[in-house]
């Protein structure tokens, strides 16, 4: 029976937003921050664009807070791309795709991808977060199995509760663990779904696509890739997964992506074959209810895509920056788990008001490094995360690193330094 404290037979503590377990939960965090003289690191205000540096109320930080890892957003085709489409088509396309919100941007830049990607079509949502829980909720329902990587994006996660399919897990990058719980579960369901991402935001390590393949084939599962952080920065030209490992596309069921990332706009996507493009569609809820991608969305992106595609010595000096970065860290004994050194790495700290602390204390020496706290990873692996940009410089990261190493020398921190 519901706990009765009022006379309507309903607890208040169930309507009152102030009582409920986030809210309590954020104020016993900013309860501990204040009691250690600490500012809010989320939420920070930014007065211009943002890339390998950035400016915050007037002054000039190194930043490593943002996924322009292309150093696109603020490239001047890119927003002349945006400037002219505003001018062609108005800030809106006033209406769902399928009712009257088509326009030619849409179909050139969804080309784009099919063409990046070696797929015969697909469908760009407004949303990338949206893009994961529409496409699985859509595909998958009760008497289906959907079996994900233990470190995958909240996104899929919610796809997967709206599907009503049944969820598991498995550690992350462990094959043997996947290939068990197949083995014991594949028969009982009809439909089956293997999630995983190409480039892990929070640990900078890859999936082992090939392996992948193999199980999925053997086990007839379709198989799911989010490619949101690995588009643009894997492979020789940032062909992403597909060229990092060098494997055909139709090996992959679904390919996924962000537009908000490599390609400096906003959004997501979905590629893989045309029954598969044309049932999500005419019957994706995600996109078939929402608003079409506005068209300063939609162009920019697409500009991003050709300039990657035609200047592919920007990956090239992201890749080398990033294994410079990386060195340098493991150098100085830095924890960085798992990490590849491709665009994204994290330096291990294992205690959530820690890394809070040592991020204030980087912020007050010009550099703008983001904490990851519980539950985004667990407590004992908390964080700070690096994203790198093709514009950062050698001088910038030993800066950065030597920083973080006098910190971190100068604290009680059990941290290997």
């Amino acid at each position: 029976m519901i706990d009765s404290d009022t006379h309507s037979g309903i607890a208040e503590r169930y309507l009152d937003f102030a009582q409920q377990p986030g809210y309590l939960q954020l104020c016993a965090i900013r309860k501990q921050a204040e009691a250690a003289s600490l500012s809010d690191p989320f939420f920070k205000c930014h007065d211009g664009w943002v890339g390998a540096t950035t400016t915050i109320d007037g002054r000039q930080y190194i930043n490593y807070a943002s996924y322009n890892y292309l150093a696109l957003s603020h490239d001047e085709r890119v927003i002349s791309a945006a400037k002219e489409s505003i001018d062609r088509y108005g800030t809106s396309v006033g209406a769902s795709r399928s009712v009257s919100g088509e326009r030619p941007v849409h179909g050139e830049l969804e080309t784009a991808l099919a063409c990046y990607h070696g797929t015969e079509d697909a469908l760009v949502f407004v949303s990338g977060h949206a893009t994961n829980v529409s496409t699985i909720g859509y595909l998958l329902g009760p008497g289906d199995l959907l079996i994900h990587d233990k470190y995958i994006h909240n996104s899929s996660l919610m796809g997967a509760k709206l599907s009503g399919a049944r969820r598991m897990s498995f550690p992350h990058n462990n094959l043997e663990a996947l290939e068990a719980l197949l083995k014991a579960q594949r028969h009982h369901y009809k439909r089956a779904l293997i999630v995983v991402e190409g480039l892990y935001s929070m640990d900078g390590d890859i999936s082992d696509i090939r392996g992948l393949i193999a199980l999925k084939q053997r086990y007839q599962c379709w198989l799911m890739v989010d490619e949101a952080h690995s588009l643009g920065v894997l492979g020789a030209n940032g062909g992403g997964l597909q060229e990092h490992a060098q494997i055909d596309a139709t090996d992959v069921d679904i390919w996924m992506g962000t537009l908000s990332k490599s390609l400096a706009s906003s959004g997501g996507y979905i590629a893989g074959v045309k029954a598969l493009v044309d049932s999500l569609r005419y019957f994706s809820p995600g996109f078939l209810y929402s608003v079409g991608m506005s068209p300063q969305v939609a162009a920019p992106a697409l500009e991003a895509l050709r300039i990657m595609q035609a200047e592919p010595e920007r990956v090239h000096k992201l890749h080398a920056i990033s294994q410079y970065f990386l060195e340098r860290a493991k150098a100085l004994g830095f924890d960085v788990g798992t990490c590849t050194g491709n665009a994204i790495i994290p330096v291990i700290i294992g205690n959530s008001m820690q890394a809070i602390a040592i991020s204030h204390k980087m912020f007050e020496l010009g550099i703008n490094v983001q904490p990851i706290l519980h539950p985004a990873v667990p407590e004992q692996s908390a964080r700070l995360r690096f994203f790198l940009s093709c514009e950062h410089t050698q001088a910038q990261v030993d800066e950065t690193l030597n920083k973080l190493f006098t910190i971190l020398q100068g604290t009680s921190f059990t941290h290997p330094v």
